[in-house]
């Protein structure tokens, strides 16, 4: 009579001909971060079930790849002898069991043809805030989060947008805030293949969805502030989907009060950091999504650079910066080979705290805030008053004036007028979104950057 399955709390660390039995909820590529590229494939990585309702690990090496990736199906029962138990993993566990179920050449991994019900077909490890809150930046176990949506992209729940997209750089990203029953509002960060899941199911609900699962999430402080990043390993739910999210829903028939309009200002309101933090923060790895302010004191405009730039009109955020064609004007980021022109700002501000010095880089309308009138106004005026066509500044970068009006903050906010300046010539901030990648692929910075607010004095 054959010996039982081994279950997952009797492995032991090493070589083991024992067989093992499972059902395999889910696989992912596992890639080792690279700096400025896709990162190096390693193989697949596996989340695996038993009997008991343990959590396991799986890895198949990408030696091993092409015998057992076609094999592979979630949901499935499987059984698998000759394996090797690994404990080498130190960071972002996703599993109960600490070791490492390996899969060589040796090993022989089948699919079973009949279902066992006695194996679970899901199993979540959801937490709590001040649970996520202990667990932050430790990179450490990776755990599920559950909560009721409040907003997409920034955007409220009424005001529903169809969320797909054929812009590569916009569809690596969706953000959510989400309400947990026992926290704050946090930024959720969906990253490629979470974020298109989240995308696909959103746009295919009849209903606006309420509620969203995300599995294996990455508990970091971003500005000061508790954020969660999805990862390779995460997958998504909505609504009904899945046990935890049916009894959320139930939860909120019974508490309505909590899915009352959130307040979008406070909700998405930027956290305060001085110049060196904010460079810190660009260094790190991998890249991670925040915004900030930063309370500076403006110590020169830049002379002698380009202070706008012709900018796509069509597009919704018009940052595009237009190419120019054999007879019109070429937009990379919309496809419009007839786009409509329009100049926006780009100026260099040279600024300093209590401690750093840097350049920041003032782009759209975070430069009429500055100046308190358009870049297109300011040309038209230089026109007006110099004579000639308008047409000739396009792309000329005109030499005008430009008259700052900074925002009023406390006196004990300022910095002081002569600081020591630490940083190293050629230091230079710019305010822009950065991207994270999910999961243990490469860290990129996105394509398209974004202009930021900026609090300054001078």
């Amino acid at each position: 009579k054959a010996s039982p399955p081994l279950l997952f709390r009797h492995v032991s660390p090493g070589r083991d001909d024992s067989t093992l039995k499972f059902r395999l909820l889910h696989f992912w590529e596992a890639r080792k971060n690279v700096k400025g590229g896709p990162g190096i494939l390693l193989g697949i990585e596996m989340l695996m079930i038993n009997a008991e309702g343990t959590l396991a690990q799986g890895f198949i090496g990408q030696n091993c790849r092409n015998q057992y990736e076609k094999e592979l199906q979630r949901g499935s029962i499987y059984t698998l002898t000759n394996f090797y138990a690994s404990n080498s993993k130190v960071m972002y566990h996703v599993a109960d069991q600490r070791l490492i179920i390996c899969i060589s050449h040796a090993s022989a991994l089948s699919k079973d043809e009949e279902d066992i019900e006695g194996i679970l077909t899901e199993r979540f490890r959801v937490r709590s805030f001040s649970e996520f809150e202990a667990n932050c930046d430790l990179r450490g176990d990776l755990h599920d989060v559950v909560g009721h949506l409040k907003l997409v992209d920034g955007q409220a729940l009424h005001q529903r947008q169809v969320l797909c997209t054929n812009d590569d750089s916009a569809s690596r990203k969706v953000m959510v805030h989400l309400q947990l029953k026992d926290g704050p509002v946090m930024n959720v960060y969906l990253w490629d293949e979470a974020a298109e899941s989240f995308r696909l199911k959103f746009d295919a609900s009849a209903a606006t969805p309420t509620v969203l699962l995300v599995t294996t999430v990455n508990p970091k402080r971003l500005g000061g502030k508790l954020c969660l990043s999805s990862m390779s390993s995460s997958r998504v739910f909505l609504d009904e989907e899945v046990d935890p999210t049916n009894e959320y829903l139930a939860w909120l028939t019974t508490n309505p009060s909590v899915t009352s309009l959130v307040n979008l200002v406070e909700v998405v309101k930027a956290e305060t950091l001085t110049i060196g933090e904010i460079a810190a923060f660009l260094k790190r790895q991998p890249a991670q999504v925040a915004y900030f302010d930063c309370i500076a004191t403006i110590d020169d405009v830049k002379l002698g650079t380009e202070w706008y730039y012709i900018a796509c009109k069509d597009c919704k955020d018009c940052q595009t910066k237009l190419n120019r064609g054999p007879t019109t004007l070429l937009c990379p980021k919309c496809g419009n080979e007839n786009a409509t022109a329009v100049a926006n700002y780009r100026v260099e501000l040279s600024v300093y705290d209590n401690d750093e010095q840097c350049t920041f880089i003032i782009l759209g309308d975070a430069g009429k805030d500055l100046t308190g009138r358009k870049a297109t106004e300011l040309i038209d005026a230089y026109v007006h008053e110099n004579g000639g066509d308008a047409a000739e500044l396009e792309d000329q970068g005109g030499s005008l004036q430009l008259h700052f009006y900074p925002t009023i903050v406390s006196p004990a906010e300022l910095p002081t007028k002569n600081p020591p300046l630490k940083t190293p010539p050629g230091t230079e901030v710019e305010n822009t979104e950065l991207a994270e990648s999910s999961g243990g692929g490469a860290s990129a910075i996105d394509d398209q950057k974004k202009a930021k607010r900026t609090k300054c004095s001078g």
